[in-house]
């Protein structure tokens, strides 16, 4: 240790809130270098590639086989995918000197797809799956939590390449196989959940979610088996009622009832019956601002009882980016009563559209035809009561942007949900023909006829696994590393200023060396036994050896981390204990 290139630190650097950021930085792993963004260290490097390690080993198990790109990526490729603009301000853009437009790759399936047309041709090449290690880079406006959601990161990718439906499933089985293989040999307790395709396209997509208080994804399950995350949670759908022989609407003065709790206290002290937010229907009003430029408004109807989620909406309406109207979009639509919006009116319909705003109009599934509901008027200080879906008004469309609650039906009927949170650490996409096609990927088939390729993408966040382990694994002194990624198998500490000592805790190091273990040995002369306790409590070797008072009669201690026993033995037993591990 007096070599290494090491410094730790006894306090928690300004702005780490998670466990992880504060102990990687602090016990000399990683250092900031800007928002999001880390220099690596030789400790940290140490763990990152154990972990790439397991992650290789696992992939050669899976059939797949490495190659390595540039994260600098030409324009063209991701312009003929659309993902040029799809990822919006995620993407770091740049310009070489001669003008040429270039990006820092987010995700490489254009690469990857480019390479296997410029080398094959047959369906004989195929199926191949093909992978990389490599760092990413994605323009986050919030980066935080350390390593947990950085700017660049470490990533492993890997994509499958069939020429038949039935050759993707058996790539993709193979892969989602070998994350459970790899999850499990890193100890990380994982869901596997239905999910979002997003940006990159395709027809089956599952994250394995790590379930985590600090998780930034909300997740549901059921105890039937259902999980999925909150942003490919599926409503179930309510059965229409008979529309013949309601009431018809009734419009009724609301003075001061611009929100759900108002109107609801309202109608409960002057209507006949008891009302509760979920007989009201709720009417956002969100701007979407498409690839193009253009702005448009929407007005989503959902039960008063729910609110809009920002990640459903973000997915519902993609790749269009969504906010809330503002005050301007409001005065420029003086039909948008503000507080008082609904899909009908007393006047009826704007001339020559659906809706009574003039505004397209979307529905929460759950507002089915024959369902009654109190709503805006459109009119300032009045509402609706008794306005019925499929009779008095209709959607342009039904859209998933409703909070998911507890107790929810899981949409494959295996009962309600819990939510819970979770970290992405992987995930696994059946993308099919959407990059091939756009590319022009084809091969000739056993009939000789250009058929397209089919593909899968494949992603495991090597770094935040190296993040979320550490935040698994510590307590209030330091890291303690599993052994299985651990920087060193052991820690060996001299104490005291008897050259007896040092002398043994050299030999010891050598020995447990020669026997195929990685050792750090803690040789600083000038620096107390509890400096030296310290880090080796902060570094979190798990397997820690104190050399010191007992080195003159051939005696150690053996301190085991993870479990906080400490015993004396002799030297030879020492070795004999480690070495057996």
């Amino acid at each position: 240790m007096s070599h290494l290139f090491l410094r730790t630190l006894r306090e928690d650097p300004a702005g780490a809130e998670v466990a992880s950021h504060k102990l990687l930085i602090r016990a000399g792993y990683i250092r900031p270098q800007a928002a999001g963004i880390f220099a690596w260290l030789p400790l940290g490097l140490r763990v990152k590639a154990k972990i790439e390690r397991v992650v290789r080993e696992e992939m050669a198990a899976a059939g797949a086989q490495e190659v390595h790109f540039p994260a600098l990526m030409p324009r063209e490729a991701y312009e003929a995918t659309g993902r040029w603009e799809e990822y919006g301000d995620l993407l770091f853009r740049l310009q070489d000197r001669k003008g040429g437009d270039y990006l820092l790759a987010p995700t490489h399936e254009e690469a990857f797809t480019l390479l296997v047309k410029d080398l094959y041709s047959s369906y004989k090449d195929l199926p191949l799956t093909i992978y990389q290690i490599q760092d990413k880079y994605r323009d986050e406006a919030r980066p935080r939590a350390g390593l947990l959601r950085g700017r660049e990161f470490t990533m492993k990718d890997a994509y499958s390449f069939d020429a038949n439906d039935a050759g993707l499933e058996a790539s993709y089985q193979a892969q989602r196989d070998a994350y459970e293989r790899i999850f499990q040999r890193l100890g990380l307790e994982y869901v596997i959940v239905q999910a979002d395709a997003g940006a990159m396209g395709g027809s089956r997509s599952e994250e394995f979610l790590h379930p985590t208080p600090v998780g930034e994804d909300s997740f549901v399950r059921s105890a039937g088996g259902y999980a999925a995350n909150v942003e490919a949670f599926t409503t179930v759908v309510p059965e229409a009622g008979p529309i013949d022989g309601l009431p018809e609407p009734v419009v009724f003065d609301s003075p001061d009832t611009p929100t759900i709790e108002t109107l609801v206290a309202h109608v409960d002290a002057n209507l006949e019956g008891e009302y509760t937010a979920a007989h009201t229907l709720k009417n956002v009003v969100l701007a979407l601002t498409h690839l193009d430029g253009t702005r448009e408004l929407v007005v989503v109807g959902l039960p008063g009882d729910r609110d809009v989620d920002d990640k459903r909406v973000e997915v519902a309406f993609a790749p269009a980016e969504v906010e809330p109207a503002t005050a301007e979009d409001f005065a420029e639509n003086p039909l948008l009563v503000k507080g008082y919006i609904g899909p009908w009116s007393p006047e009826g319909p704007v001339l020559g559209e659906e809706s009574a705003t003039g505004i397209r109009y979307v529905l929460d599934p759950r507002v089915v035809d024959g369902t009654s509901w109190i709503t805006g008027a459109n009119i300032d200080q009045k509402h609706v009561h008794s306005l019925v879906a499929g009779r008095d008004f209709t959607a342009d469309a039904f859209v998933e942007v409703a909070t998911v609650r507890e107790g929810d039906p899981a949409p494959d009927g295996s009962g309600p949900v819990s939510i819970a949170r979770g970290m992405e650490i992987g995930h696994v996409f059946q993308l099919g023909r959407k990059y091939a096609e756009a590319l022009g990927l084809k091969v000739l088939d056993e009939n000789g006829k250009l058929v397209t390729v089919t593909m899968g993408s494949y992603g495991i966040g090597v770094t935040r696994i190296l993040a979320i382990i550490a935040e698994l694994n510590n307590d209030e002194r330091g890291l303690i590393w599993p052994a299985s990624v651990a920087p060193f198998d052991v820690h060996v500490v001299a104490t005291g200023r008897d050259a007896a000592a040092f002398e043994l805790a050299e030999q010891l190091s050598g020995e447990l060396e020669a026997a195929g273990l990685e050792v750090v040995y803690d040789d600083r002369p000038k620096v107390s036994p509890g400096v030296k306790f310290g880090d080796a409590e902060l570094v979190g070797v798990p397997r820690i050896v104190i050399v010191g008072r007992g080195a003159a009669d051939g005696q150690v201690e053996l301190w085991d981390r993870r479990t906080g026993e400490r015993e004396t033995v002799a030297v030879a037993d020492a070795v004999a204990r480690l070495t057996a591990r």
